[in-house]
């Protein structure tokens, strides 16, 4: 049976959950394909079987896992003689703090930049649900959350000063070779490419050249997705 990934969708059948994007990366730095669902907001009737209401939600012969650092730690337990995604448990560890920094901190801030975008992509029966989860989570309209982020860019773009550090040493987070860590921040991205038109990054940014290789990897999987120009 093909592995099957319920996988967050938009109009015009967007994928854009920053987390599913982590998930789809991972199977393909594994070589695994899989059948790639898409799931709305509102269906939470499709997933019930998991017990919770999110995506990724990944079905592999009859094994149900679900949060996409689980899934990718399944993938490398179950599937050991693929490339690996950690290169071992130090690799591992560090790219879990990789995902803390940008679960507490990088996504939290660019969800500010591009937040009122993410709603006008979405499929109708989606709309209301979002905008009003949204706004009591940052309790103030999307409109105005996004506000001011022209002005706000150049905040978000100082805390991504670790990672940019990094990648003036390697061509990616652990050396030569792409991994788990590069596909956490990489979903953020992919996430803003799908819905928004803002522009993120400067050219001569150490984080635009790595963008541009993360895109074009495993034969430009993140490139084929709708979405907008990555430059002014």
């Amino acid at each position: 049976m093909p592995i099957v990934v319920y996988d967050l969708a938009g109009e015009d059948d967007r994928r854009f959950s920053p987390f599913c994007w982590r998930t789809r990366m991972a199977l393909a730095h594994k070589g695994l394909a899989a059948d790639f669902t898409p799931w709305h907001f509102t269906e939470k009737d499709k997933i019930a079987f998991t017990g919770q209401g999110r995506v990724p939600v990944m079905v592999d012969d009859g094994k149900v896992i679900f949060d996409s650092w689980s899934i990718a730690c399944y993938l490398e337990d179950r599937y050991a003689d693929r490339p690996s995604l950690f290169n071992g448990d130090v690799g591992r560890a560090l790219s879990r703090f990789v995902q803390h920094f940008v679960d507490s901190t990088a996504q939290p801030g660019l969800a500010r930049l591009i937040i009122a975008d993410v709603h006008r992509h979405l499929v109708p029966q989606d709309r209301d649900y979002f905008r009003k989860s949204r706004e009591e989570r940052f309790g103030a309209r999307l409109e105005d959350i996004q506000a001011g982020r022209d002005q706000n860019l150049a905040g978000w773009r100082a805390m991504l000063e670790p990672v940019r550090l990094q990648l003036r040493e390697r061509t990616f987070m652990a050396g030569e070779a792409p991994s788990y860590a590069d596909y956490i921040v990489f979903g953020m991205f992919v996430w803003a490419r799908g819905i928004s038109p803002f522009v993120l990054l400067d050219r001569d940014d150490p984080l635009f050249q790595w963008r541009d290789r993360m895109m074009a990897l495993h034969g430009g999987l993140a490139s084929r997705m709708p979405g907008y120009s990555l430059a002014a």
